[in-house]
């Protein structure tokens, strides 16, 4: 029998914890959750799901990062906010309309935990502790769009440039990050040439090394010490809501 697609074969050992958010749930409410837990593997340039679009399942990266991206009129696209093993996709409008209020679509490669809307609302009905971590991760999730959107109007592209990879990493796990120049001046709304001139600067500091379709993390200090202050304020944000979701790599 034909398994669906994107979905991982049932002999597979899962970790559904690999997860920041689920492994955060106490065991009784995880147990409740489980059941109706499933893994899906995502493959790069996948569109979960886009603008206006009716959204039936949300979605826990493991190793997996997606980014919610806003399509302009002009045919440019914004990113507005990146999802990845500390977090959900599609938390937040599940609980109103439904509505995909922009582009989901996966930047890199890996699986993740998914679960029906319907059914992840009947557990956190039941689970107050189940509510709160919810409600937790909705406000740190409106603490790093709304310093998101101050980042993007005052701090200068190479600072945004140094956020940007740092958070890749923290999401993946590994230094190596398979990036193009098209697509990293896509996320920051910059030209190619930019980001070209911008990523030769860091690696003639030796904080990075580039590759063909990669971008390596050689100098993590360095490029946290060049990043605008962005970065770390989101990550006190998350540590303070959600102890111990956040990736290891910004203990």
């Amino acid at each position: 029998m034909m398994r669906p697609q994107g979905t991982l074969p049932t002999d597979l050992t899962v970790d559904y914890r690999a997860n920041g958010l689920l492994a955060a749930l106490e065991g009784e409410d995880f147990a409740l959750l489980e059941p109706y837990l499933e893994m899906v593997d995502l493959f790069r340039g996948q569109v979960l799901y886009d603008t206006g679009s009716t959204m039936s399942h949300v979605y826990f990266p493991h190793d997996a990062v997606i980014s919610l991206i806003n399509p302009l009129e002009n045919g440019t696209t914004t990113e507005v906010a990146v999802f990845g093993r500390e977090g959900v996709l599609g938390l937040l409008s599940a609980f109103v309309t439904r509505e995909a209020f922009g582009r989901y679509v996966v930047q890199i490669a890996g699986t993740a935990s998914r679960i029906s809307i319907e059914r992840l609302n009947e557990v956190r009905n039941a689970r107050p502790k189940l509510r709160q971590l919810v409600m937790n991760y909705g406000e740190a999730f409106m603490a790093q769009t709304f310093q998101r959107v101050s980042c993007n109007a005052v701090h200068p592209v190479e600072a945004r440039c140094c956020r940007w990879l740092l958070r890749m990493q923290d999401r993946v796990g590994r230094d190596t990050l398979p990036l193009t120049h098209e697509f990293l001046a896509e996320m920051l709304g910059v030209q190619r040439s930019t980001v070209s001139t911008v990523l030769h600067s860091l690696q003639t500091a030796g904080l990075i090394r580039q590759g063909r379709g990669s971008i390596t993390v050689a100098n993590r200090v360095g490029l946290e010490g060049a990043a605008c202050e962005c970065y770390g304020k989101i990550r006190r944000v998350y540590h303070r809501l959600l102890p111990g979701t956040y990736p290891d790599a910004l203990a």
